[in-house]
């Protein structure tokens, strides 16, 4: 197997990679490489916390693949005069991976959400992706002690895919901190993924996220985020310090 190619550049010191939609499925079959890989989603507020938080600097470092999902991403790399990255609403981009995936006979479990949600969002990726086998799923919001037993299962299953959305203790930190446990694979977060597929919640439509603005549902249904302008603004600052700098 040949290891991964990817153009990847940085953004305020933090790393993103350019994946091509033609290349997501040479990218799903190039990171089966007999090792476990972490796969980041990220935001313009993921990005300015890695460069605030050692830990969640750490995490984003080690990913085998980082895909922008801000529109603010991409004008930041533009504005430093770096390669421009492709940038995925984080469900196609879910779906395109789990796609590539079915084309391979692979296998995912499911591990996050409400077990009502999650039932839904199983039956809902078993009808959409035949060709996937969904090798096992738990609800989130469990008790500690169990923590053990389920990795122990997803260990058991050893799926090519573990999908992990909300319900897990330090949410996306999750995986890194458990990866050690775990067999070879491919491990991705997604906040509301399950949601999602299960019907329980719509994603932003097209046009809002072409223009970037698919934040607009998200503060509207927890206003108290709003806070989060003044850390965009603090970011659109850097990336005039940086472009001055030629950084």
């Amino acid at each position: 197997m040949e290891p991964l190619q990817l153009n990847r550049i940085t953004v305020l010191g933090v790393p993103v990679d350019i994946l091509p939609e033609d290349r997501i499925e040479e990218v799903a079959a190039a990171l089966e490489d007999g090792r476990n890989h972490q796969i980041v989603l990220l935001s313009v507020w993921d990005l300015m916390r890695a460069r605030r938080n050692g830990e969640y600097r750490t995490m984003i470092a080690g990913a085998s693949l980082v895909i922008p999902i801000s529109l603010s991403i991409v004008r930041g790399a533009r504005f430093l005069k770096k390669a421009e990255p492709v940038r995925y609403m984080p469900f196609e981009f879910v779906v395109k991976l789990l796609g590539a995936l079915e084309r391979k006979g692979k296998s995912a479990y499911l591990l996050g959400a409400s077990r009502t949600r999650l039932q839904k969002a199983e039956a809902n990726i078993r009808s959409t992706f035949p060709g996937l086998r969904v090798v096992g799923r738990y609800a989130g919001h469990y008790p500690k002690a169990v923590e053990g037993a389920i990795i122990e299962a997803v260990r058991k299953a050893t799926p090519s895919l573990l999908l992990v959305g909300a319900g897990v203790p330090g949410r996306e930190r999750w995986i890194p901190r458990n990866l050690p446990r775990f067999n070879a694979g491919l491990y991705l977060w997604c906040s509301d993924l399950f949601e999602v597929f299960a019907e329980s919640r719509g994603k932003p439509s097209r046009e809002l996220f072409r223009r970037g603005l698919e934040w607009i549902p998200y503060t509207l249904r927890r206003p108290w985020k709003a806070y989060r302008i003044f850390i965009y603004l603090f970011y659109d600052f850097l990336l005039l310090v940086a472009r001055i700098k030629g950084r």
